[in-house]
């Protein structure tokens, strides 16, 4: 069986969606520069042709016919009360489902990349822990060879310490891990402005 690949996603909701972005450039500019990052995310994605399986997350309800192919993804709905909870249960399905990786990344990332991608399975060759650092303290890509339920739960969700908990976590369960090079989330202009990105029009 392939790898898989997870992508969680939210489904666009004006003032819900990129709110620090929005903070800045307003709700209508954010959803356009979520939709583009969402783009981005889905041909990053379709670029690993075959070589994995891929599972798309929506946050609050399953959409069809989005530009998401379901020929392609094998779309589902993130379960849980909080981000932890619904990676877990996510990383669950799939290990139950057979596959031996699995690999997690959002969808606001420009520096996720096919070629990023490709890089975080094949470092589970050798590691059972893959983690892409992201710049504010998160990671952008976490990727494991076994179910790790440590790596949810009673995390500090969206504060800086999300990168280190998690490798310590990993060092204490005495897990092989590989750090690929460290991205910037877009969670503000300036990050979008600094992948060298136009704003939408």
């Amino acid at each position: 069986m392939p790898p898989a690949l997870i992508l969680f996603i939210k489904n666009p909701i004006p003032g819900k969606t990129k709110t620090r972005l929005a903070a800045t450039v307003g709700d209508e500019m954010a959803l356009k520069m979520y939709s583009a990052l969402t783009e981005w995310t889905r041909e990053q994605a379709q670029g690993l042709g075959d070589e994995v399986t891929r599972y798309l997350y929506y946050s609050n309800e399953v959409i069809a016919d989005d530009g998401w192919p379901e020929s392609q993804f094998e779309k589902k709905l993130q379960k849980g009360n909080g981000l932890g909870e619904r990676m877990e249960r996510a990383f669950t399905e799939c290990f139950g489902q057979g596959h031996e990786k699995v690999v997690v990344i959002g969808s606001d990332c420009p520096g996720v990349t096919t070629a990023y991608l490709r890089e975080s399975f094949a470092a589970l060759e050798a590691a059972e822990v893959v983690i892409g650092p992201a710049a504010d303290g998160g990671y952008t890509l976490l990727g494991t060879t076994s179910l790790q339920v440590s790596f949810f739960r009673d995390m500090e969700w969206s504060t800086d310490r999300v990168y280190q908990q998690t490798l310590a976590r990993a060092e204490a369960a005495s897990l092989k891990f590989t750090r690929l090079a460290t991205l910037v989330d877009v969670d503000h202009l300036e990050d979008w402005h600094s992948y060298g990105w136009t704003l939408p029009n």
